[in-house]
């Protein structure tokens, strides 16, 4: 399953590219995330009906802003700043840009939540 999402990960940036020459960025964006969204709640579904998994952590009132947060900037925000960035840009470029993506995540989780970064994170899971 990671290999398959790696390869949809990597497959989205050229896709996408080719998409937006037709579509408006805010556009395409939005119906990125709502098959996402969709695909998701199919799965959970699916999930509940098959499997009679319904068990989940739940969550408090003091969760509710980081969800929102999260919500806001990792399906509104993010998303669309791809799209904008995808249209005045080569898709090669966006693409080796997103590379970065995981790096750059790890790096702020270390320097400014203080989270731990091992050996085995910081070198990749193939050189430990």
């Amino acid at each position: 399953m990671a290999l398959g999402s790696a390869a949809l990960f990597g497959a989205s940036t050229p896709l996408a590219k080719l998409l937006i020459g037709g579509i408006d960025p805010w556009l395409l964006a939005g119906m990125l995330y709502l098959g996402s969204g969709l695909g998701l709640t199919l799965l959970l579904a699916w999930q509940r009906i098959v499997q009679h998994r319904t068990s989940e952590a739940s969550l408090s009132v003091s969760d509710l802003p980081w969800l929102c947060g999260a919500v806001v900037t990792g399906g509104v925000i993010g998303p669309l700043l791809l799209m904008l960035g995808l249209a005045a840009t080569k898709a090669s470029t966006a693409a080796l840009l997103l590379n970065l993506e995981s790096l750059a995540t790890m790096g702020i989780a270390g320097l400014v939540f203080r989270e731990s970064v091992d050996r085995r994170l910081l070198l990749g899971p193939s050189q430990y």
